[in-house]
């Protein structure tokens, strides 16, 4: 029976991904460093290692594109291919084919259709441009038939006196039983030594899987013509080629063996195409999103599960007295298990936003030189940690702004030697925690915004009018271009400029309950702050009362919360404001905006002061019922519309309550 090797595809893809890491930050940095010889070697390692893991699961085209990168880097290591750019850029484009063939696995289960034969001819051809001699097709052969596993036993062969072999039979053509001669054979080597590996492997011997000729690497004592008496007394054989291998040239050619990875490279039966489309026909979707835990923080969950245990056996005790001390006991300590429960639980989920930033070196190198401009980007708090959640929706959004900082904000290099910088822009991503809070700053050191311009386009587009823009700050100003449609480029391009973008970001921000700042001075540099929730599951929120309802604030965006009287409440060009704290800051009376009943005039009213980033509002509440923690539902895709409602939550006695979206509301 044939081994399910689904089971395994989450870990081939968690795996494959990590190694396209390493991959991709070795490359970026042998770009920078192009006669490093031990970059090239992780290169190697890491390919290596995915042919090994694509041959186990069966993903024939993946190893054999890692199979023709090994060919070359092999070249590299050992000084018969010159690393030059051109061979770089066919690397890159390797990598990129393999980081959309393990995207593809992970959303289908199953490998493409594409074989790469162009990328594969094009490696090749680096193989043989700088060849020098036969010494290059002899390592191209020893390649083809051996990998590091095979050269590591067969070089500890040599150390203890033993003599290796490569065994190429033809079997008769009339002969009846392939797979049953070829057994014959494996049995014989068997009795003469011990056999290391088989071409093709010996899964497809026994299936008869192969024409008439297969190929041994085997390891023995005895001599060469020992071996070949007891090979010629086996009938149907039409041919026997036996050849000793010389272990210490090829290791001269290929470098030092302890550069190589032993992993289960050419282990595993590798399908053909339709062996493997009917394996992985109802596999779609099959690949979860997978988070992994260090190993004391699930010991901790642990625990307390251990914990909450013991105390639900103490309450089923309880339930059964009248001892209401020791049962309020009980709930009090109930309450501290289930709040250090959501610390933990909140652990496990989190993980570093390097997931994020990891992307972006590759594409600022892209873009740098599709544009020919000199920009260094600069990371910092990679290791900065949030939910899993906002770590798959923040990527996008943080695209949209670097790909806007390399094209609209760096200038190129005449352009920046005229107004006093270097040549070389800069990009920073910085990341780092503030309270429940995480918060993302990219800045760039380019040409910044104009103000003045930005509002003569606004004023263009009829977004907004003469008389208005002459009441806008410089903040407000730099802020229209979060609306829909708009941009300052002059023209299309294939990096931006189309007036979709910065909208966009705001959008995608805001929808989880984020919220994004824009500052910019003008020849100096641009600087956008993103205000991340820590979590999107659980939060400590403010229940008020609305009318008969009660509705849910997330404590996060709560500043203060003041009462105020009718007569505190004035009205400037038609907007309700009150003074706070030295400054004047919109009146929101939620009652209004949710369609609500506004009730009687009360004399003093609650109003809670919220806040989006820098603005601030207060919202006018009836009641306030107190802070609650609670578990946040998505209201699903029908009410997912809805203004100013960001989900839902359970209270206690089984309600629902609506939870308010401060942002859109502010």
């Amino acid at each position: 029976m044939d081994l399910d090797l689904n089971q395994y595809m989450g870990i081939f893809v968690e795996d494959a991904r990590e190694h396209l890491q390493d991959m991709n930050e070795a490359l970026l940095a042998l770009e920078r460093d192009i006669d490093n010889i031990d970059i090239v070697n992780e290169i190697f390692r890491v390919a290596h290692t995915l042919k090994g893991m694509a041959g186990t699961m069966g993903f024939e085209d993946i190893s054999n594109l890692t199979h023709e990168m090994e060919n070359v880097l092999h070249g590299i290591r050992s000084n018969l291919i010159v690393l030059d750019e051109d061979t770089i850029d066919i690397i890159f484009e390797s990598f990129d084919a393999l980081d959309h063939a393990i995207d593809f696995i992970a959303a289908n289960g199953r490998e493409g259709e594409e074989d790469y034969k162009d990328l594969i001819d094009r490696l090749r051809s680096i193989s043989f441009k700088t060849k020098p001699d036969s010494t290059h097709d002899e390592l191209h052969d020893k390649l083809d038939s051996m990998d590091g596993y095979t050269l590591r036993i067969l070089n500890e062969a040599r150390i203890e006196g033993l003599s290796s072999y490569r065994l190429d039979i033809i079997l008769d053509a009339n002969c009846m039983l392939k797979a049953a001669r070829a057994f014959i054979i494996f049995n014989a080597l068997d009795d003469m030594g011990e056999i290391i590996s088989s071409n093709p492997p010996v899964e497809d011997i026994e299936d008869e899987k192969f024409d008439l000729k297969f190929t041994i690497i085997f390891i023995s004592q005895l001599n060469h013509s020992r071996i070949m008496d007891e090979l010629n007394a086996i009938s149907e054989i039409e041919s026997i080629s036996l050849e000793e291998i010389c272990v210490e040239d090829i290791l001269a050619n290929i470098g030092e063996l302890d550069d190589m990875t032993i992993d289960s490279g050419g282990m595993g039966k590798v399908s053909s195409r339709d062996d493997k489309e009917s394996r992985t026909t109802d596999n779609r979707g099959i690949v979860g999103k997978t988070v992994r835990v260090d190993i004391d923080r699930l010991d901790n969950l642990m625990n307390l599960v251990s914990e909450l245990i013991i105390i639900k056996t103490r309450m089923d005790e309880l339930s059964q007295s009248s001892d209401t001390d020791k049962m309020g006991e009980t709930i009090e300590y109930l309450e501290r298990i289930t709040t250090n429960i959501h610390d933990a639980v909140m652990k496990v989920r989190m993980v570093p936003i390097e997931r994020v930033f990891n992307r972006f070196p590759r594409m600022v190198r892209d873009l740098s030189r599709e544009l020919e401009k000199k920009i260094e980007l600069q990371m910092t708090g990679k290791e900065t940690e949030v939910d899993r959640t906002v770590i798959d929706e923040i990527g996008e959004p943080l695209i949209h702004i670097i790909r806007n900082s390399i094209d609209h904000g760096i200038e190129d290099p005449e352009e920046r030697i005229k107004h006093g910088k270097s040549e070389k822009g800069n990009i920073g991503l910085n990341a780092y925690a503030d309270g429940n809070h995480v918060i993302i700053e990219a800045i760039d050191d380019g040409r910044g915004l104009d103000s003045d311009r930005i509002k003569e386009e606004a004023i263009q587009k009829g977004i907004i009018d003469a008389q208005e823009a002459e009441l806008l700050t410089r903040e407000e100003s730099i802020s229209l271009l979060f609306t829909p449609g708009f941009s300052t480029a002059n023209e299309v391009s294939g990096v931006s400029g189309r007036g979709v973008g910065l909208d966009v970001v705001k959008n995608k921000i805001e929808s989880i309950n984020g919220s994004i700042e824009l500052d910019s001075q003008l020849y100096r540099g641009t600087k956008f702050t993103i205000r991340l929730p820590l979590t999107l599951a659980i939060i400590q929120a403010l229940l008020v009362k609305l009318d008969d309802e009660i509705y849910a604030i997330p404590l996060g965006s709560i500043t203060e919360i003041i009462r105020t009287t009718e007569e505190d409440i004035k009205n400037v060009y038609d907007q309700e404001v009150i003074l706070y704290r030295g400054r004047t800051i919109p009146i929101i009376k939620l009652n209004r905006i949710l369609g609500l009943d506004e009730g009687e005039e009360m004399e003093e009213r609650v109003v809670v002061i919220a806040r989006k980033g820098e603005k601030q509002a207060a919202l006018l509440v009836d009641d306030l019922i107190g802070q609650q923690e609670i578990v946040i539902k998505p209201l699903g895709k029908y009410l997912s519309n809805i203004d100013y409602l960001s989900g839902a939550t359970i209270l206690g006695n089984g309600n629902i309550s609506l939870i308010l979206d401060v942002n859109s509301i502010i």
